[in-house]
């Protein structure tokens, strides 16, 4: 059974869309630059700036680095905030 979206209803946000915001957030949060977390999670600086940027198709376990260096779980940089 499939239900007609609500015009109304904002759309949802591709899971892209939530990984870059909660990154970006939870960097400056911390106080780091991109530099800074790339290093932390050894990555390259541009590549973290393509991931807040959404310009990059992200491997999971590039993910999990990120998160591990964020301190959070992984699930929690595709969740919507709230």
């Amino acid at each position: 059974m499939s239900s007609t979206p609500n015009p109304l209803s904002p759309p949802t946000p591709s899971a892209r869309a939530l990984l870059a915001a909660n990154v970006v957030a939870l960097r400056h949060a911390k106080g780091w630059s991109q530099e800074a977390l790339a290093f932390e999670c050894g990555l390259h600086r541009t590549f973290v700036a393509h991931v807040e940027r959404q310009a990059r198709n992200i491997a999971l376990d590039n993910v999990e680095r990120l998160a591990v260096a964020l301190g959070v779980q992984t699930y929690e940089l595709l969740m919507a905030p709230g």
